[in-house]
């Protein structure tokens, strides 16, 4: 085990160890009630980025850092704020939905949190997904650099994307394979405990969209 790998578990240990000890767990749930957008910023960014990192270690073989680190972590801050809002919005209309017998399980719970879990992730998920590809392939081809933006054509993103690693990888495996069974747990807590599991699943969602994005290359480094 290397140094980087002693640092990761180290800090996904005090993660861990905020959000389960009793005291700052009651801290972060009050705060997250409190300031909901602003935990899910902090909370993805640094999660999600997490994910990101370990992904790197594992194609690579080595600790590396991407190209414009903090911009992407902004990103990913940004995509939690969503998240914030697509959970209860799922959460609240798909529970409706159920409720009024528009979809089948009103009387069970797992059903219920499957239907959630599955409306989200065919409906947002992908959206989501694909404009997270146009995000970091900006960041690439400007080599992490924010003045370099401007000198990049959305063309040229668009053009640099391997949709079909996108339809056929992500779309059409880490969705119903992972993703909806994943989010119908999630679902299935309750509300409160929801924000751990999402956290904590931000850290597989930054490794699987980056691994996919990266085993498309061919000698990645």
């Amino acid at each position: 085990m290397r140094a980087g790998d002693i640092l990761w578990l180290g800090a996904l240990g005090a993660v861990a160890a905020l959000l389960l000890v009793p005291a700052t767990h009651n801290l972060f749930i009050d705060f997250t009630k409190a300031f909901p957008y602003l935990i899910g910023f902090v909370k993805f960014a640094i999660l999600a980025t997490m994910g990101e990192l370990l992904a790197l270690r594992i194609v690579t073989g080595r600790w590396k850092q991407p190209a414009g680190l903090v911009y992407r972590a902004v990103v990913w801050g940004l995509f939690g704020m969503s998240f914030v809002l697509m959970f209860d919005v799922f959460a609240t209309g798909v529970g409706g939905a159920v409720k009024k017998g528009l979809l089948p399980g009103g009387d069970s719970s797992f059903l219920t949190a499957f239907w959630i879990s599955a409306t989200m992730n065919l409906a947002f998920a992908p959206t989501f997904m694909a404009v997270h590809r146009i995000t970091d392939t900006y960041l690439d081809l400007a080599g992490g650099k924010l003045g370099a933006l401007s000198r990049v054509s959305l063309g040229q993103v668009v053009g640099h994307i391997d949709w079909n690693g996108y339809v056929s990888f992500v779309v059409l495996k880490t969705v119903p394979f992972f993703w909806i069974p994943a989010h119908t747990v999630t679902f299935m807590l309750p509300p409160e405990y929801r924000v751990l599991a999402a956290a904590f699943l931000s850290i597989a969602l930054g490794g699987i969209l980056a691994f996919a994005k990266r085993r498309s290359l061919p000698n990645p480094a």
